[in-house]
């Protein structure tokens, strides 16, 4: 990638396409040259202003004085034994700035997750994180800014496997409903005829239940959901989330009742499991219950240690059982597999301070 500086210029990619009418008129061109743009930026992948050859040699160069395309490649990789990749981000380069809010400090992680067919990537969209859930390591950093759409699409095209990507799930750092209209723009580039066409099924959102934010995920998109859970009752839950006191899972699940998961998007819970705390028959039975009425199916997490946090991983077997009683229940479950752990790339190890090696500029 070009190295000049950059500073002070919006990068490109990310924008819709009404936002990319917008640039074409500023720089004197018709409405149809935002969708030569889209086509370029979202279809042909480019990195530099330069490559956009459509344009007019004039239109071009006004562009490379107020824009950039905004692809930064990450900074640094790490490779797991069973092929998960962890890619570090920069959220301030010289060259873009994927925060819309916040004081920086802190870069993020995706992580790149190939099994057989499937090739997913699990894409943060803030640097840290507002909701201290106390088994999370992003959540134990705090919050450091939100990603732009920018920011949140260039994990995408960035990466080198981008092209063989088949399934996105936002379940990087951050809450996703805590940021919801860049992320909500990101879908739509994602989405849409014009981007990069995904269909909704490809994309999962995760959240701990924002209840504005979650609203309008389910209003304006198509896309599947996955709610963190954890525990069926209350008091534990608050003491693992303590955003059960502003966003009670029996109003989440309130919410949910009321979207059809039947047919076109499919919702999960997402439940990690302590030995000893939340994985026994009672919490099967109560999970049920809360569960009730809504077409969900169930992801059996098992815990990755982190520091500061005292649980203990589920034993297989209890998780074997625990998944066991709830399918006798008509919810159907399933035990996640577990992948990049031994890089800190699990579910909840995301932390954006780490990395083991250089990786080169695009």
């Amino acid at each position: 990638m070009n190295k000049e500086n950059h500073a002070g210029k919006r990068p490109l990619i990310g924008m819709t396409l009404r936002q990319l009418e917008q640039v074409a008129a500023e720089a004197g061109l018709r409405p149809f040259a935002a969708k030569q743009m889209a086509r370029r930026l979202y279809v042909g992948r480019v990195s530099e202003i330069a490559e956009m050859t459509e344009l007019p040699k004039q239109a071009r160069a006004w562009l490379e004085e107020n824009y950039t395309v905004g692809r930064t490649a990450p900074c640094r990789e790490s490779r797991s034994a069973d092929g998960t990749v962890k890619y570090l981000f920069a959220t301030r380069t010289p060259s873009v700035d994927y925060l819309t809010y916040g004081e920086g400090g802190r870069d993020v992680e995706a992580v790149y997750i190939p099994d057989k067919e499937r090739a997913t990537l699990c894409v943060s969209s803030q640097a840290g994180c507002k909701m201290g859930c106390r088994f999370c390591m992003t959540g134990k950093q705090g919050f450091h800014g939100d990603l732009s759409a920018a920011g949140i699409i260039n994990q995408i095209l960035s990466i080198p496997e981008s092209e063989s990507l088949t399934n996105i799930v936002f379940m990087g750092m951050g809450e996703p409903m805590d940021n919801v209209n860049e992320v909500l723009q990101a879908v739509e580039v994602l989405t849409a005829p014009w981007g990069l066409a995904w269909s909704p099924k490809r994309i999962t959102v995760s959240s701990i239940g924002k209840i504005d934010g979650l609203r309008r995920l389910l209003d304006e998109t198509k896309v599947h959901v996955a709610i963190s859970v954890h525990t069926p009752f209350p008091s534990e839950r608050e003491d693992l989330m303590p955003v059960e006191r502003a966003f009670p899972l029996g109003k989440v699940m309130e919410l949910l009742r009321g979207y059809d998961f039947a047919h076109q998007r499919r919702l999960s819970a997402e439940y990690i499991m302590w030995r000893g705390v939340n994985d026994d028959r009672r919490h099967a039975d109560a999970l049920a219950r809360v569960l009730k009425g809504v077409d969900c199916r169930v992801n059996l997490i098992r815990f990755h240690a982190i520091p500061g946090f005292e649980g203990e991983p589920a034993e297989r077997e209890t998780m074997e059982r625990f998944r066991d009683r709830l399918n006798a229940l008509g919810i159907t479950a399933t035990i996640r597999a577990s992948r990049g752990e031994d890089i800190e790339a699990a579910c909840g190890m995301l932390s954006g301070a780490d990395g083991q090696r250089p990786s080169a500029s695009l």
